[in-house]
């Protein structure tokens, strides 16, 4: 898959991120936008497009433009608070008050 052919966007009529493959829609990445923040609920990835590493290209495209809108991230979702914990250059756009959602979950 080219990189051309994969896109990350912003949807703000839907509160999502997008990721598109070939123009279609093939996962999300929910959010609510409060007072300089976004915080990000929920994830999702067509199961058709499962296990192609989409989850983490739409994780990180809507982190760079979180850090490009100067806005800090409240990860509330799973996905991105586990993906913001696997790569750290992403840490300092989560307030100190909400590392707690950065701690791994107990088994």
């Amino acid at each position: 898959m080219a990189d051309n052919d994969i896109k990350v966007s912003d949807d703000p009529g839907a509160s999502r991120f997008e990721i598109l493959v070939d123009g279609g829609l093939a996962g999300f990445a929910e959010y609510r936008l409060r007072a300089g923040k976004i915080i990000f609920t929920h994830t999702e990835i067509d199961p058709a497009f499962e296990g192609r590493g989409l989850g983490s290209r739409l994780a990180s495209g809507a982190l760079d433009a979180s850090r490009s809108a100067g806005r800090s991230v409240v990860p509330l979702c799973p996905f991105i608070a586990g993906y913001i914990r696997r790569h750290p250059e992403y840490r300092d756009l989560v307030p100190d008050n909400y590392a707690d959602l950065l701690q791994e979950e107990a088994s």
